[in-house]
């Protein structure tokens, strides 16, 4: 599991580090740990054309460092001053040393030619865009032909958001020291940071703010069945979903829970007939969730309508003490009446996109985690805020940040197959929040499969599922 980290706890942890270490010691740790990854990602030192852009304070005296071990090795290092007077002096010093020079001028840094580009303009306590000199480097950066690494953090995006308030660097590769950064992963700053690498520096970290979990975590809670299994011990999930008008929603949100591996699938809605054609293997009742049987986990809302019908339908199957997922038009129901999952005895998952979020009244803003965690807190409730970056919140505080998926994700009906997932995964018994972690991780697994044969549609990524599922459990 990949923690993730606020700029206050990595001060924190640095600052015990540092009152430990002999003065210097710990930023050329970090240094020759960052020039490493450079060396890996380059390919060789001999020739190498490097272009440090250095700002005030310890992250470009990491750059810098790094440049004199770049240079010492055979690389032509520049180091383009972005402020002169408060560039860190030792640093600057090391670089001379070894062969690599300065300038204060973008003009005459070479990064037209640069093989290699160094971000390090400021660290995580930068708030904020960059500033118009500091941008016209980048910009050069940008449209010079050098693979663009970032120290850290890339400069311009917000250490513990990913929020990004005009110009940022926007890496290729982002080489962390010590603990990866939350704002890496999550808003703008996921789009910023490109591949990230962890250098270990010998930081004694605390629990994480949020964590991300990895495949090997997510194989673990998608055991194979065993000899003494059957269909009702792996789980039995309920699904609302669709029309009889639109039952797209119950046949996707159905195929996913099925793909999932559930012991058993009942689908109970007025969308009986196009789900029981499309999937024989459900359990399918033409009428309430009542009337559908024993389940242990319900999935409600996905095109189901917002009529007085579809409310009284909710209001049942959340009157209920078994774990329910709501989504889609199930939101919109429970915007209206926050009260009948606030606190429930049972968990209950909400997976709203940003409109259905606000609908809410709740604030989204630029700390996506934060606003997660106040959402979940408010209900009693755990949140799945989907994005680009999905965040998962539980009442008590734990997140998740999801590391998976793709852009062609964005399309319809991609939702009602997470929600198949995560009810699936909610009937086998797994906490809330580790279920719809889960799943998003998975759902994301699946659609990078199903994309890498082109532009995707939801029913894709149900096909997909079982070859996800098992590339997670037996890689």
């Amino acid at each position: 599991m990949t923690g993730l980290y606020t700029a206050d706890q990595v001060r924190a942890a640095e600052a015990d580090l540092l009152a430990r270490l002999p003065q210097g010691a710990l930023m050329q740790r970090a240094a020759t740990g960052l020039a490493t990854v450079c060396l890996r990602l380059v390919g060789r030192a001999v020739g190498v054309r490097v272009v440090l852009l250095v700002g005030a304070g310890d992250n470009g005296g990491d750059a810098l460092f790094a440049g004199a071990f770049l240079a010492g090795r055979g690389a032509a290092v520049t180091a383009l001053l972005l402020d002169p007077d408060r560039a860190h002096p030792a640093g600057l010093v090391a670089l001379r040393r070894a062969g690599g020079r300065t300038v204060t001028d973008p003009g005459a840094a070479g990064l037209e030619r640069a093989d290699l580009v160094l971000d390090g303009i400021v660290g995580i306590g930068g708030r904020g865009g960059l500033r118009p000199a500091a941008a016209d480097a980048v910009a050069r950066a940008v449209a010079g032909p050098g693979l663009l690494v970032a120290v850290d953090l890339p400069s311009g995006v917000d250490a513990d958001t990913g929020a990004v308030d005009g110009e940022a660097f926007p890496a290729q590769h982002t080489v962390v020291l010590g603990a990866v950064k939350a704002g890496l992963v999550v808003g703008e700053g996921r789009g910023h940071a490109g591949t990230v690498h962890l250098v270990d520096i010998g930081l004694e970290l605390p629990a994480p703010s949020a964590r991300q979990l990895t495949d090997a975590e997510v194989a673990d809670r998608l055991p194979d069945p065993g000899a003494g299994d059957d269909k009702y011990s792996q789980g039995v999930v309920g699904v609302v979903a669709g029309s009889a008008t639109y039952p797209g929603a119950g046949v996707l949100c159905t195929g996913a829970a099925l793909r999932t591996r559930p012991g058993l699938v009942r689908y109970a809605g007025t969308a009986a007939e196009g789900v029981r054609a499309a999937w024989p293997e459900a359990i399918v009742t033409a009428g309430r969730p009542s009337d559908a049987g024993r389940v242990q986990a319900w999935v409600v809302g996905p095109g189901m309508g917002t009529d007085d019908d579809a409310a009284a339908v909710l209001a049942e199957v959340l009157a209920t003490d078994l774990p329910v997922l709501v989504d889609a038009d199930g939101l919109t129901l429970l915007a209206r009446d926050p009260a009948l999952a606030r606190d429930r005895s049972a968990p209950t998952v909400l997976t709203p996109h940003d409109r259905e979020f606000t609908r809410f009244g709740w604030d989204l803003g630029a700390d996506r985690i934060g606003a997660a965690r106040a959402a979940a807190a408010d209900l009693g409730v755990t949140v799945l805020l989907k994005g680009d970056a999905t965040v998962v919140a539980d009442a008590d505080g734990t997140a998740f940040v999801n590391g998976t998926g793709t852009p062609w994700l964005a399309t319809a009906g991609t939702g009602d197959v997470l929600s198949g997932i995560a009810g699936a995964l909610l009937a086998t018994g797994l906490p809330a929040v580790e279920a719809a972690a889960a799943a998003a991780h998975l759902h994301g697994r699946a659609g990078q499969l199903a994309a890498a044969q082109g532009p995707l549609i939801a029913s894709d990524l149900v096909r997909h599922l079982p070859a996800a599922v098992r590339r997670l459990t037996h890689p």
